[in-house]
């Protein structure tokens, strides 16, 4: 694990935020708010030598799903002390090489389940009805006014795949409109409402009427629904994705379609996605009238992205402003309390046996006496949290390179 060249605190006028892909004002707002005084908005996505160039010099950087944040754009970060996604997931950042260099990762796992869960219930209507090939057949000048294959979703079997946050609100949503409702998941998990969980995957996909998956981009669900699985599903049945584009083979999920296998789709992530709204979208899918296709659109409600803004512009404060690293996907977590009155040191080290001894030691040398103390450890990082007194006077620039030097160091970082 490579040793980062330590920084110390500087006061907030002077810590440069950047914030890429059209990240929601509120966060902008909650910045500026807080005294945070450069704050650099731009509507696009970079590229990685792009990204590389904008990093440098930059404290706190916000990006959504498209920015690649990669271990070549973190060696020229040479300032960065927390990274927030503005989304879900955390996959476009190297979070290994991040924790290596001591920056917690923060995303927003909760902010846009209910837009994502209003998505799929309308998806789930829509496809009962054969709407979007009665959709498309009206594009082209023609009249499919037919009761074959449209059908109520009342008393209908509506099988999650997958209920964490979004597949249980999707579950009382659909509850709400009448539908049966089971699911699986690979660990033991509370049911809301009249949802029945069930052992396997294959008897979730034997029973229901429509499926819908909420799971991560994991090795386990790579290709989760493939032709096999695909063939153990009803013929009348409709398949939705609103989780990662890699859970399902879409080749296997084209041949199933054409062949009559399944009943439709709806379809809001991929295994490859345009960069821009400027390139074209590619997909075997394209050619299918009862398939429904969204640009990754699950969580793209207004209200969804000014909630995002708001909570990840409040962890990456609440970090930078008194060091807790709560909820970060990367990096040993702590709740702290605030530190009026202290100065407060927070060191990131390997996690090596002996650095809280080391630590003490360089403190007690210099007769400075500690309020309180926190470590938190991961399996390569340990994160110390020291609170000593003496606000009244700054810490000499001696004792912080004595910090530094400890072997081992990651990054120290002082609070006033």
């Amino acid at each position: 694990m490579p040793t980062v060249v330590p920084r110390t605190s500087l006061p907030k006028g002077k810590i440069k935020v950047l914030l890429l892909e059209s990240i929601d004002a509120s966060a902008i707002d909650a910045f500026k708010s807080d005294g945070y005084l450069t704050v650099e908005s731009q509507k696009k996505a970079l590229s990685e030598p792009e990204l590389a160039q904008a990093v440098k010099g930059a404290h706190l950087l916000g990006i959504r799903s498209r920015t690649q944040v990669t271990a070549r754009v973190l060696e020229q970060a040479d300032k960065l002390i927390g990274i927030g996604c503005f989304c879900i997931g955390t996959d476009q950042v190297d979070v290994a090489a991040a924790e290596a260099r001591g920056i917690p990762v923060f995303n927003a796992p909760f902010s846009n389940t209910r837009s994502v869960a209003e998505l799929v219930l309308a998806e789930i209507v829509m496809l009962c009805r054969g709407i979007p090939q009665r959709n498309a057949a009206a594009h082209r000048g023609e009249w499919l006014k037919a009761v074959a294959g449209a059908t109520e979703v009342r008393g209908k079997t509506l099988g999650i795949v997958g209920y964490g946050h979004i597949g249980t609100q999707i579950g009382l949503l659909a509850e709400g409109v009448g539908m049966r409702v089971i699911y699986h998941d690979v660990e033991p998990k509370l049911a809301l409402g009249n949802a029945t969980p069930v052992d396997t995957l294959r008897t979730l996909l034997q029973r229901s009427d429509t499926v819908t998956l909420h799971v991560p981009d994991t090795a386990e669900t790579h290709h989760l629904i493939g032709t096999a699985e695909l063939a153990q599903m009803k013929r009348t049945a409709h398949l939705i994705n609103a989780s990662r584009g890699n859970v399902v083979d879409v080749d296997a999920l084209a041949a199933a379609l054409e062949a009559g296998r399944i009943a439709g789709a709806a379809i809001d992530v991929f295994p490859s996605e345009p960069e821009s709204n400027a390139q074209p979208f590619v997909s075997p899918l394209t050619r299918f009238d009862n398939v429904l296709l969204t640009p990754h659109i699950g969580g793209s409600t207004v209200e969804a992205q000014e909630s995002i803004g708001l909570e990840v512009a409040a962890k990456l404060l609440k970090y930078s402003n008194n060091g807790s690293t709560m909820t970060a996907v990367n990096f040993p977590e702590v709740s702290l309390p605030e530190h009026r009155g202290k100065h407060r040191l927070l060191h990131t080290h390997r996690n090596v046996p002996g650095m809280l001894a080391a630590l003490n030691a360089v403190l007690a040398a210099a007769k400075i006496n500690i309020a309180s103390q926190y470590l938190e450890t991961s399996r390569r990082v340990g994160y110390a949290v020291i609170d000593v007194d003496g606000a009244d006077r700054p810490l000499s620039a001696t004792l912080r390179k004595r910090l530094d030097a400890i072997e081992g160091t990651i990054r120290t970082r002082v609070l006033y």
